[in-house]
């Protein structure tokens, strides 16, 4: 797999420095917003080979940012796994409506999140 860039969006810093530091471990360079709509606009600068994004968020939450997202076309490709505290169905599936790849909730393993990203970013790595 060739160098991948993730993007790790969470208004709390804590989570998006464990996931940072999980990521960089496994090689992925990863860079960061801490709000929806500051990672509209990273997607849109740095061009991530996936999106962590959380929901609840100040500016944008997460389903806004997902929707966004995904209606421009220099972002539309990009596979966004949401990462919430939000675990009941109706959001889950207001993640999928959105555009989301996947929805995964919090607490969760930095390993097995790693191993999960990983696997997207192979699946996804289609030669240009």
């Amino acid at each position: 797999m060739n160098s991948k860039k993730v993007l790790v969006v969470d208004d709390e810093e804590f989570v998006r420095q464990l996931i940072q530091i999980k990521l960089r471990f496994c090689g992925i360079e990863t860079i960061e917003a801490g709000n929806g709509a500051d990672a509209v606009e990273r997607a849109i600068s740095e061009k991530p080979d996936l999106i962590l994004l959380d929901v609840m968020m100040p500016k944008m939450n997460g389903f806004e940012a997902c929707q966004r997202l995904k209606s421009i076309p220099e972002t539309a490709h990009i596979p966004i796994v949401m990462l919430t505290a939000r675990g009941d169905p109706s959001a889950k599936e207001r993640g999928e409506n959105a555009g989301a790849l996947e929805y995964l909730t919090k607490p969760f393993s930095p390993q097995k999140l790693a191993e999960r990203v990983i696997e997207i970013l192979n699946h996804f790595d289609t030669p240009s």
